[in-house]
């Protein structure tokens, strides 16, 4: 069985201040800092960055 413990799930909010914001999971040992993706923002309309919130 896997441990969960390595790849927690993170919500990834977007900087663009839309509120909109994705789920996803992590490996806490090749990405300790807070994770920075760039994705689609179907609220502005374009791709931004998301980042990891806590």
């Amino acid at each position: 069985m896997a441990r969960t413990g390595t790849r927690p799930v993170v919500t990834l909010k977007s900087t663009a201040g839309t509120g909109v914001a994705y789920v996803t999971r992590k490996n806490r040992l090749n990405d300790p800092d807070r994770l920075v993706l760039r994705k689609y923002d179907p609220v502005a309309g374009r791709h931004v960055a998301f980042r990891e919130t806590r």
